[in-house]
């Protein structure tokens, strides 16, 4: 066995379960040695049990296919596996909560891509080029749950990384209102066109419970750690519209901001392309050299030439512009499976383990 840190994928054979699969293919810190999926799933090899679902445009890795799938819910065995794991599983946001905490009492550290935890007040949730001292409050929460090395970390929703990025690069100039109309892909509801093919020439204006998600959650990331739990930062206020669109992967949003100081259009690219964090500065392996792209052409981003910058992992800025009504205005293109799921888990784990908190066991 070489020295990579073992991972174990819970919830492995779902879209996000297949998307880290893909993406830890080759990993120079981890390696996938166990996946654990429901009890129907549970005894097959992954190819099996995947089958025809196989939802990636790059072929499974030939080091899964013939891994035997565990029963997600024999935590025990499961985690006797592994130093890691990351979860993806498909339940309900109870059973979700109690799985995740279940691992981390059998010790095993949980990365996250679920929703279940972000509002849990000792849990942090991080974008690793926003946030990274988020990642103290681990301590507090290992008390809660008697644990030494145990603990549940997440990633936040998908929907806010086209603009949550960008507003933290201009926070010098104090953004206080923010509305933000995001057009979002299928694959953010773990479909592709083949499952959905209502969506082919469609729109929906609503997504179950994305708004709010969309709204309160960059408040979290922004937020300080305060008597052993993270508080929520007050401004800016930010009202969103989630709108499902006829794309497989991209969010794309349409921003609007006030800004108490008076910044130039030279001044907000600036610190935007400059735009880094400890993932840059510590060379994580998934980090995105430039994290912020501007595009100056007036049809930039687009899903279509722009969603995989960076290996989908950066941002894609573009029509900046001075508006009527509020100060400035733009458009934001993330990739919602890479770094708005899967990747940014990802990213997440390689802090972890940079900053000591996920080890061999």
């Amino acid at each position: 066995m070489s020295e990579k840190l073992k991972v174990g994928i819970l919830g492995g054979t779902g879209m996000v379960g297949q998307r880290f699969i893909s993406l830890l293919e080759n990993h120079p810190w981890f390696e996938v040695t166990t996946i654990a999926a429901s009890e129907r799933s549970a005894g097959k090899t992954y190819e099996e049990a995947v089958g025809d679902h196989w939802k990636m445009d790059t072929p499974m890795p030939e080091a899964v296919k013939k891994i035997v799938v565990m029963n997600v819910n024999e935590v025990e065995k499961v985690a006797a596996e592994v130093d890691f794991v990351f979860s993806a599983v498909n339940m309900t946001k109870d059973e979700i909560k109690q799985i995740e905490e279940a691992y981390a009492k059998a010790e095993t550290p949980v990365v996250s891509n679920n929703s279940a935890h972000r509002w849990t007040p000792d849990v942090p949730m991080v974008v690793p080029e926003i946030n990274p001292e988020h990642m103290q409050v681990i301590e507090f929460q290992k008390k809660r749950l008697g644990t030494t090395r145990g603990f549940v970390a997440v990633k936040p929703n998908c929907s806010i990384q086209s603009y949550a990025p960008v507003l933290t690069a201009w926070k010098e100039f104090e953004p206080y209102e923010v509305v933000a109309t995001t057009y979002q892909a299928i694959s953010g509801a773990g479909k592709t066109f083949k499952d959905w093919p209502e969506m082919v020439g469609n729109i929906i204006p609503y997504i179950g419970g994305e708004e709010e998600k969309s709204e309160k959650e960059p408040l979290r990331i922004w937020g300080k750690i305060e008597d052993g739990v993270i508080k929520p930062a007050e401004s800016p206020v930010i009202t969103c519209q989630c709108i499902r669109v006829p794309v497989l992967n991209g969010h794309t949003a349409a921003v609007f901001v006030k800004f108490r100081q008076k910044p130039t259009k030279e001044q907000l690219i600036d610190k935007l392309v400059h735009f880094s964090g400890e993932p840059q500065r510590l060379g994580l392996p998934s980090a995105p050299k430039q994290f912020i792209q501007y595009l100056e052409e007036d049809n930039r981003p687009q899903v279509a030439l722009d969603v995989n910058y960076e290996n989908g992992m950066g941002v894609s800025v573009g029509r900046l512009r001075e508006d009527t009504v509020y100060d400035w205005k733009f458009v934001g293109l993330s990739h919602n499976t890479v770094r708005g799921a899967a990747g940014g888990a990802v990213l997440c784990a390689e802090l972890l383990k940079a900053q000591g908190y996920i080890t061999k066991k």
